[in-house]
């Protein structure tokens, strides 16, 4: 089979700009039961509309439900699971072993991918739940490709999929309590507060006073020593898939729009031409941290980000393309800009790259501006170009 590129959707929009800049597949989660609660996620109704849109499409829906579940939630889970079944979800992302369970007992039709959650770290453990109907291993973070490529030849009737970018927690698969103790917001529910990216300091105290805080500064900067830096794989893609793997995962449920667009498009020309100097520049267009490959090629202990926040990247997303003619599109604006600004265009098209400079702007209400201030306002800007609805103007820093 052919590789997959698996792309993450916080909410429709995000899921059509996922297939749109040439996603295989998208992951995506209910209201409730998915790790990512705080994304604005998918009603019922919006999750059998999404499936129906992507199989239009020739392209797959996965549904995450990779909470570690309690007692309370089995009935609800079980009720969960018949309906993604009969919404036509091509599989469900599970992590806890009593969700396993009831996955198979409630939706013995509906594909089990097991989630990255699970730690599955061995060619025991993915036998195990190939043995138990698991479709798909999304396997841990934590894995070298010798180890992976150990898996695949031990159970290669078992899917594997692996994640290729994005933000990493600092236990890399997940299971981590610091946002429980810390915050009050169980990460394991779906609530992390992202404690890991933090500045931490050490307090020295004693029975009778206490001596303030002591500096434990790795750099100027502070002390960052839970914070990762984001994995980016797209330089070993071809080793990854001569390991075994079927599926490259991009994090990313909580990015925007421009973040996705970019990191996927970049991904689908990598993978469909091979990594380049334009795919590494690109991947530095978007927000991120110093990148590494965590321990895909062996042992690693420089994973650490030593800054406070990510890189805001090397271009300002401006605005998004609703219609062209090639002479004029119509924009709406997402970051201001003006007559004389040198825009660039970000597409899974031949547009991608080229680049104009903005000569006229007239608002919604036909008005000429030079300056286009106002977010979400339907600017129609001249444009060379015959660009398509969904395309991205991007400003270069």
């Amino acid at each position: 089979m052919n590789v997959e590129l698996l792309a993450p959707a916080g909410n429709y929009s995000k899921l059509k700009t996922a297939i749109y800049f040439g996603a295989d597949a998208v992951y995506i989660g209910g209201k409730d039961f998915s790790l990512r609660s705080f994304a604005d996620n998918f009603t019922r109704d919006e999750l059998v509309s999404a499936v129906d849109f992507a199989h239009k499409l020739g392209k797959k829906v996965y549904v995450t439900a990779n909470i570690f579940a309690k007692n309370k939630d089995l009935t609800l889970l079980e009720d969960y699971f018949k309906f993604l079944e009969s919404a036509g979800a091509d599989a469900v992302i599970i992590s806890d072993s009593g969700a396993f369970y009831a996955c198979r007992k409630s939706a013995p039709k509906l594909p089990v991918h097991i989630s990255t959650q699970a730690n599955l770290t061995n060619k025991y453990s993915v036998k195990f739940f190939y043995e138990q109907g698991a479709a798909r291993a999304i396997l841990a973070r934590e894995l070298s490709l010798e180890e992976i490529s150990q898996i695949h030849e031990y159970v290669p009737q078992m899917e594997l999929e692996t994640f290729v970018h994005g933000a990493m927690c600092i236990s890399y698969s997940g299971r981590c309590l610091l946002s429980d103790y810390l915050a009050n917001r169980p990460s394991n529910r779906g609530e992390c507060v992202q404690a890991c990216r933090w500045n931490y300091s050490v307090r020295k105290s004693d029975a009778h006073s206490d001596s303030g805080f002591l500096d434990v500064e790795e750099d100027e900067r502070g002390t960052y020593i839970f914070n990762s830096k984001d994995l980016n794989m797209s330089a070993h893609l071809k080793e990854l898939e001569k390991a075994g793997v079927c599926s490259f995962k991009i994090e990313g449920r909580m990015k925007s729009e421009y973040y996705l667009a970019t990191v996927i498009n970049a991904y689908r020309r990598c993978m469909d031409g091979g990594f380049n100097k334009t795919v590494e520049r690109e991947l530095l267009t978007a927000a991120h941290r110093d990148y590494t490959t965590a321990y895909t090629l062996g042992e690693n202990n420089k994973t650490v980000n030593y800054t406070d926040s990510q890189t805001k990247g090397d271009c300002d997303y401006i605005g998004n393309v609703l219609s062209s003619d090639g002479k004029f599109a119509v924009v709406e604006m997402r970051t201001r800009f003006a007559v004389g600004d040198k825009l660039e265009v970000l597409s899974p098209s031949q547009n991608f790259g080229k680049s104009f400079v903005v000569e006229s702007a007239k608002k919604s209400d036909g008005e000429s501006v030079t300056d286009c201030k106002l977010v979400q306002e339907h600017y129609t800007i001249n444009c060379p170009y015959a660009l398509s609805a969904g395309d991205i103007l991007r400003r270069r820093k």
